[in-house]
């Protein structure tokens, strides 16, 4: 959340001290004497609120609070108010102030206010940022979410194989958006004109995989849990790669496909074949700070859906549901964010008994354990992007009774150095 406060007082011992509250509460205080300075920071990108005085020389703060509204309307202005301006700053909160202050303003009420304020704009900026999301870029910027760096390498894999035009393997837990990423492959690849045909492997024949091609010719066909496609079946999916398709092959799959092949139950010809461009999905509760983002996405999707206004999401809320597992990742995410939107939101039900330490616990646990598996279980690498001293590290580890060997996952170089 933004941290940011522009301050605008012609008084300097009033601004010095208001800057000094703001500073021992670990807000960036940004200050100005006149209008004609507080300007240059007042941009629709600016990522804080604007605290100003009334009654200035010159350009008063009636005036800044209509040049800051005409260029951003959604930009929170909170005024002071000496005892007799507070008929004026009733009629500016008519005229969208966001709240005012009479001064000399009681600490605690002003970082009461400020917090509503910041909030506010924290989530009309991400608000902006997912929508220029959806309307610009290319498919994987539009239809792939998330800020963490997971879902940047995720995004960087999609947009890597998909205009090679060759077989390609989507692999992710169950509900992770397998069939999701598959279609984005289409949509970024030279075919994405042509028909994106999709079946499941379950009870899918030779003949069955025949006419698969023929509906896709031109484009692509996805198989989903490709594992599940009968023995009879793998062999002739090989055959008809080798051969030509005379359409892209994508599958997808939520289970070990090398385990399956060393067990002898997948073909090790076809696993070998697909595996050549593989896009891999993380899993939530690798990456618990999308959390928030992919959630927000939901409610307003669930909330369009059902023809209501998107409910408010609290960061107590959020806090909640970054602190589980998630084991139905972005499937279950999103059932949640519906069920949220009709008004059953269990998750903060059920952790309505945790007080606010052992919510913190879960959302600290959940964010060693993505550093993990971002740094393949390198314990010392992890503690390193998350800027904590190796023993702070090790102790949390301990604390929570996590493995750093469970998170390597392996292909890639793991353990310590």
């Amino acid at each position: 959340m933004t941290r940011k406060v522009l301050l605008v007082d012609d008084d300097a011992a009033v601004r010095d001290a208001l800057a000094q509250t703001l500073e021992l509460n670990d807000l960036d205080a940004v200050t100005a004497a006149s209008f004609v300075v507080a300007k240059d920071h007042i941009t629709s990108q600016f990522d804080g609120v604007i605290v100003s005085d009334i009654r200035m020389p010159g350009r008063d703060g009636f005036h800044l609070l209509d040049y800051a509204h005409g260029v951003d309307e959604e930009l929170p202005v909170i005024l002071l108010t000496g005892e007799g301006d507070i008929p004026m700053a009733v009629r500016a909160m008519g005229h969208g102030a966001f709240d005012f202050l009479e001064k000399p303003c009681a600490a605690a009420d002003l970082l009461a206010v400020l917090e509503r304020a910041m909030k506010t704009r924290a989530l009309v900026l991400e608000n902006r940022r997912l929508k220029t999301q959806l309307e610009s870029g290319d498919p994987a910027a539009r239809m792939l979410f998330g800020t963490s760096s997971q879902s940047n390498e995720l995004r960087a894999s999609v947009r890597s194989v998909a205009p090679t035009g060759a077989e390609v393997l989507v692999t992710g837990a169950p509900g992770s958006g397998i069939p999701k990423v598959a279609e984005v492959v289409h949509l970024m690849s030279q075919l994405a004109q042509g028909p994106f045909v999709k079946r499941p492997g379950a009870g899918l024949s030779a003949s069955d995989f025949d006419d698969l091609c023929k509906a896709g010719e031109g484009g692509s066909v996805f198989i989903d849990e490709v594992s599940a496609l009968p023995d009879e079946t793998q062999y002739a999916v090989l055959d008809r790669l080798e051969r030509g398709a005379g359409t892209r092959v994508i599958a997808g799959s939520s289970v070990n496909l090398a385990a399956l092949v060393e067990a002898g139950t997948f073909n090790a010809g076809l696993y070998y074949r697909l595996d050549v461009m593989q896009v891999r999905i993380p899993s939530l509760h690798e990456r618990p700070e999308d959390i928030p983002v992919l959630y927000r996405h939901y409610v307003a999707q669930a909330a369009e859906q059902a023809g209501i206004d998107a409910p408010e999401i609290n960061p107590d809320h959020l806090a909640v549901l970054m602190a589980q597992d998630w084991p139905g990742n972005a499937r279950s995410l999103m059932s949640a964010a519906m069920r949220f939107v009709l008004g059953m939101p269990e998750e903060t039900t059920q952790a309505a008994g945790l007080g606010l330490a052992e919510q913190l616990a879960q959302v600290e646990r959940s964010l060693l354990i993505a550093a993990l598996g971002r740094q393949n279980g390198r314990a010392a690498a992890a503690a390193q992007a998350l800027k904590l001293p190796r023993k702070t590290f090790y102790d949390k580890l301990t604390r929570y009774g996590i493995r750093p060997e469970d998170y390597r996952r392996p292909g890639r170089a793991g353990g310590e150095k």
